[in-house]
């Protein structure tokens, strides 16, 4: 990991621009920190640049909790190089999207599964060189999408302790197994009238998650219609687990 920026927000929370690799992220730490922070990795559908407004305004919010956040870039996303068959299979699902079809498995599959195959391990070598900088203790917890890797990192990677999952996205039907598999706490989001969600799909994964504790806040509004509200939730959750 290599830090390439640095600034202090108005609210005195650290924001460090880093390399890991050729993967560009964010970390950002409480300003009056006085011991090592729980983190919470923050998970977002790619493109940081885009991404930056929302992702601070998250980090911040944590922060004020003592959290530290952490993002990394998703692979094809930003200034990362481009997959062929990922911009095909996305040009299919928005194709389906547009004249109002149902999204087939198949594009799902080929949009979805190779993107969790090569994110997930960038997340955990992501989550090796935090857990290095004494400013960072863990525990660790998971926030946002997308969800099949929230889903693949909560059964993989024994650190994260309690994931804040946003139902907004596609999931392969083949990860539902996996789902059963996850057994950390969970808060899942689902906004009901979501454009480019399946409801169906998302209150059927959440009935197959196999956490004891699982809660999903369903509230209505399209896909960037969250309320304000659920942040303030979401810290209570983590401030359960991490703390």
């Amino acid at each position: 990991m290599r830090f390439t920026s640095e600034q202090r927000l108005d609210d005195g929370v650290l924001e460090r621009g880093f390399t890991l690799g050729e993967i560009p992220g964010i970390l950002w730490t409480p300003g009056s920190a006085s011991a090592p922070a729980p983190l919470i990795l923050l998970g977002h559908p790619g493109g940081l640049h885009t991404m930056y407004p929302r992702l601070v305004a998250r980090a911040r919010h944590s922060a004020a909790e003592g959290f530290a956040a952490a993002t990394i870039e998703l692979p094809g996303s930003g200034d990362r190089p481009r997959s062929a068959a990922a911009e095909q299979a996305r040009a299919d699902l928005r194709r389906a999207l547009e004249a109002g079809e149902p999204v087939d498995d198949e594009i799902v599959d080929r949009l979805v599964l190779p993107l969790v195959d090569k994110a997930v391990p960038e997340w955990r070598a992501a989550l090796d060189a935090l857990l290095s900088l004494p400013e960072i203790g863990g525990p660790v917890g998971y926030a946002g999408g997308v969800i099949a890797i929230g889903i693949r990192l909560a059964v993989v990677e024994p650190r994260i302790c309690a994931a804040g999952l946003f139902a907004g996205s596609f999931v392969p039907r083949t990860m539902f197994e996996e789902a059963r598999q996850v057994t950390i706490p969970l808060l899942v989001l689902l906004q009901w009238d979501d454009e480019g969600n399946d409801r169906q799909l998302a209150l059927d994964l959440f009935d197959a998650f196999g956490s004891k504790e699982k809660t999903l806040h369903a509230n209505m509004g399209g896909h960037t219609g969250v309320p304000q509200f659920e942040g303030d939730d979401g810290n209570r959750f983590f401030a359960r687990h991490l703390k």
